[in-house]
């Protein structure tokens, strides 16, 4: 019995998601191991390339979206004050520990204009990649299909395929024209997108601010796929984990708020990358009980419960953000750390893609060269052209980055090859002194 089978989903426990039922055939089932390897799975992953056991020792990693900075003093001392508790070293209830629940209440509610039910519309998630993966554990059937923006997050493909769905890869369209352009010029085909639903399309994965563009959805589009979302009669993924990191004056729209939404919307946060905590891996998930009530059956099969103390250190950082001006001081951090690092693209005359939230800049890397001899590992040769692009930048300038064409199906990859993603989640130090090795790319630009 499936999850949501379990917890009496297919009894039409929403109206408005009643003809999302699950089947019991199983005649088709594909064995995992077989799933495993299928399509890219079996190839060396970007992470694995761009390892820094691959790269030189002094490369600045600006690839990976981690922070190289501690959480605020005050959430470090709420670890610390837990761990010195005996029950938060012990099991929490597979919901979470109430005071988190009830500190996301306390910041969420508001945001999304309700009055959130800490028992039935919220659920702790060990990070908000398990909490998603827990969704898709609770809600796929063998076949389902599952929108996706390219470029997408990577860990929604396998979380996707392991599942038994199969992506349907939308491509955020960029205008390559723009002489300065921003996240805000890559654009949906409305009717592209209306064109990949089909009578097995389950669910639309909606990712704002995005990773890795810096896109922060306009209200304008959100409305128009969530009437989509409404006529086809989807769930939605609202991925906003980097929900608190919006620039320029945008406004950060929740589709959850949008009318007719919240009954088919589950939205995601991140402890860690709002407090950057990383390795904690404390998210949560937030929606009607429908959605979370199969959700948490299948988050207790997959961990039982998250990470106990820390936790309580989230609730507590959750409990101050307000008196402390947390979110205001994020975004002018991170404002700072944007242009310390896109600073050293202007100097380089480099075009890039202005980033309007998460911390992720798109460099367009289409007129670096190289030498036609120069020694690419095996793992880069038949890959993008952007692979060859950050390999070469990696080795010969010392600052690392993410090809983008690893973020899209093959069909769509071509887009991605004129990009690398550099990470500006990072000490204001690091990114000043990638600016400058970054210089060192002008004798290479055609």
């Amino acid at each position: 019995m499936s999850p949501a089978a379990a917890t009496g989903y297919t009894n039409g426990s929403s109206t408005a998601l009643n003809g999302l039922k699950k089947s019991n055939d199983r005649s088709n089932l594909v064995p995992f191991s077989s799933r495993l390897k299928e399509g890219r799975a079996l190839a060396e992953d970007v992470w694995s390339i761009f390892n820094a056991a691959n790269l030189p020792a002094d490369c600045l990693n600006l690839g990976q979206g981690y922070m190289n900075f501690a959480p605020p003093t005050w959430v470090k001392e709420a670890a610390e004050e837990a761990l010195n508790h005996v029950a938060p070293n012990h099991y929490s209830h597979p919901k979470g520990r109430m005071r988190l629940r009830e500190a996301i209440r306390d910041v969420y509610g508001p945001q999304l204009g309700r009055n959130l039910d800490v028992e039935s519309e919220i659920l702790v998630t060990s990070g908000a990649n398990e909490g998603q993966y827990s969704v898709f554990v609770a809600f796929l059937e063998l076949g389902d299909e599952v929108i996706m923006f390219e470029p997408f997050f990577d860990q929604y493909l396998p979380s996707v395929t392991f599942n038994g769905g199969v992506p349907v890869f939308v491509p955020l369209h960029p205008d390559f024209s723009a002489e300065k352009p921003t996240s805000d010029d890559w654009k949906i085909d409305f009717d592209e997108l209306e064109r990949a639903i089909s009578p097995r399309t389950k669910m639309i994965i909606v990712n704002t601010p995005h990773n890795p563009v810096g896109k922060v959805f306009t209200r304008e589009e959100l409305e128009k796929i969530a009437a989509l979302a409404e006529k086809h009669n989807l769930l939605v993924m609202a991925d906003e984990v980097y929900d608190f990191l919006v620039f320029d004056n945008k406004e950060h729209v929740r589709i959850a708020t949008l009318p007719g939404m919240w009954d088919r919307t589950v939205t995601v946060g991140s402890a860690g990358k709002l407090f950057s905590a990383t390795g904690w891996r404390i998210g949560w998930l937030i929606g009607p009980p429908s959605i979370i009530r199969p959700t948490l059956a299948a988050t207790t099969r997959i961990v039982f419960c998250t990470n106990s103390p820390f936790q309580e250190a989230a609730a507590a950082g959750l409990e101050q953000v307000e008196r402390r001006d947390f979110f205001a001081q994020q975004v002018r951090e991170y404002d700072e750390r944007r242009l310390a690092l896109t600073a050293g693209f202007d100097k380089l005359g480099m075009k890039y893609s202005q980033p309007e939230g998460s911390y992720f800049v798109l460099l367009d890397v289409s007129n670096v060269t190289w030498p036609e001899d120069y020694p690419f590992p095996q793992s880069v040769r038949g890959r993008g052209r952007d692979f060859r692009a950050c390999w070469f930048i990696a080795m010969e300038v010392g600052v690392s980055s993410i090809p983008v064409s690893e973020f899209y199906c093959e069909e769509h990859c071509s887009i991605g090859e004129s990009y690398a993603r550099f990470a500006f989640c990072k000490d204001v130090d690091t990114l000043r002194r990638a600016a400058d090795r970054l210089q060192a790319l002008k004798k290479y630009l055609k």
